[in-house]
């Protein structure tokens, strides 16, 4: 049969050591290979987000978005970076933001010097003050007081985009943590640091951490835990457990992880990550069928139909929206590394889909299914023969695929002859039991004399 398009918990001073120099992993992350791609809507995009991570992915795609080519979303990019910035106390990134954009958008938009001696004469005095009241409430001994104390140094820290002060600020509080929403609390500014910065070990740390606690846990912090787990799983390209961690995030996340991820890339992380690593049948129960995540994928109709269109087996379909979606996910400060693995096996996984229920196929027939030459098709299914993920051969002259499926007549006979030789012998054991038996022919132990 011709080939068809047809279905088929560290210590704190360990912590304190690493983040003493307040360092981040933003600039590793910015420092890509620049990409360009169709045209991303940066207002509609940027209104998904807020606080810090709302800059920081405007600043990675100003990076990567190539000032050549797309120099109108690039500026666009930075001209939102610096209004943002200028909304807060982060001195840090505006002059981070400003020589990116040179001059280019006008005198509004250049070196305020006045805004940042302003900013950092009042981050003294602020710092002075907090400094102060934590030094009172040690005195005094007052847990609660004292928890609040580093707590209120975390978010002036994290404010000021000191994040490895930030971090140790916040975990300093767990030792005066009197409550288990105290210990959700802590988690969770240390899960959002540890976001910002890129430390995705300490995400799963504390996400275990929080979640040894689960009296406390609402529906919206669990959801928000399932997030941060699934981004550390996606960092470490555990693509089948991130996978199943948005996958279980909850439709009341709505926009409240905001500050850190959209509903909109929980359909879209979740989406591609199921679709690179489970199966037909997984495929089907935990994403097409799914009503939670369901509420997700309707908010990126786009993602909802490629997957539809994949577990169809409309090969095409699918490969032509992912090819629509590159450019944007390329841009995604979180899935722009991840983008290729996962597009090679997806596109793995619907050549296997594709050939699997035939004994032949026509390579002619399938290239046009999935819109490639015949000659890249037939590196790509070599390629897949050699890692034993098709079990085929290939007939270069004739350009035809033949499947080595397992001859199952002969395997049904081997089989048959195998139960017979058991059920043999059996008989026999049988027999000469009942014949022991009816012979009386029994051994019995006697004492031996010596």
């Amino acid at each position: 049969m011709q080939g068809e398009d047809e279905p088929s918990g560290s210590a704190t001073m360990v912590e304190d050591e690493i983040y003493a120099n307040g360092t981040s992993s933003d600039d590793q992350k910015r420092n890509r290979p620049i990409i360009t791609g169709e045209q991303l809507d940066i207002e509609a995009y940027a209104s998904l987000y807020s606080g810090r991570t709302k800059i920081t992915r405007l600043i990675f795609i100003a990076d990567h978005c190539g000032a050549e080519t797309n120099q109108t979303m690039q500026l666009e990019a930075l001209r939102m970076a610096y209004d943002e910035i200028k909304k807060g106390e982060n001195a840090l990134l505006f002059r981070e933001v400003v020589p990116k954009i040179d001059g280019r958008l006008g005198p509004n938009y250049g070196m305020d010097a006045a805004w940042c001696e302003m900013v950092e004469r009042r981050a003294e005095q602020r710092k002075d003050k907090l400094e102060n009241e934590l030094n009172a409430y040690r005195t005094n001994l007052i847990k609660e007081s004292i928890r609040m104390g580093y707590n209120d140094f975390g978010d002036f820290y994290y404010a000021h985009g000191a994040l490895g002060d930030a971090f140790k600020s916040y975990v300093r509080t767990r030792d005066y943590c009197t409550t288990s929403k105290h210990i959700i609390h802590m988690c969770m500014s240390a899960i959002l640091v540890s976001i910002e910065m890129g430390q995705f070990t300490h995400v799963t740390s504390y996400v275990s951490k929080a979640e040894q606690t689960p009296e406390a846990l609402d529906a919206i912090t669990s959801a928000k835990l399932r997030c941060a787990a699934g981004l550390a799983h996606l960092e470490a390209k555990k693509y089948k457990l991130a996978a199943r961690k948005f996958l279980e995030t909850g439709p009341e996340l709505g926009s409240h992880y905001n500050e850190v991820i959209a509903p909109q890339d929980v359909a879209t992380y979740g989406g591609l990550c199921a679709l690179a690593t489970f199966d037909r049948s997984e495929l089907k129960s935990k994403v097409i069928d799914n009503v939670n995540f369901r509420n997700f994928l309707e908010l990126v109709p786009v993602v909802r139909e490629l997957i539809n269109d994949f577990y169809s087996s409309h090969y095409a379909s699918c490969l032509d929206y992912l090819g629509n979606l590159k450019p944007n996910l390329l841009l995604d400060i979180h899935l722009h590394d991840h983008v290729e693995t996962l597009y090679d096996q997806i596109r793995h996984k619907a050549l296997i889909q594709y050939t699997l229920p035939f004994v032949s196929v026509d390579l002619h027939m399938m290239a046009n299914a999935f819109k490639t030459s015949v000659a890249g098709l037939e590196k790509e299914l070599e390629t897949l023969i050699t890692n034993n993920q098709i079990q085929a051969r290939i007939d270069s002259h004739n350009k035809i695929l033949y499947a080595r499926h397992a001859d199952q007549r002969n395997a049904t006979f081997q089989r048959v002859l195998q139960t017979g030789s058991e059920f043999d012998r059996e008989v026999r054991s049988m027999l000469l039991r009942a014949n022991l038996i009816k012979h009386d022919y029994n051994q019995r132990g006697g004492s031996r004399k010596i």
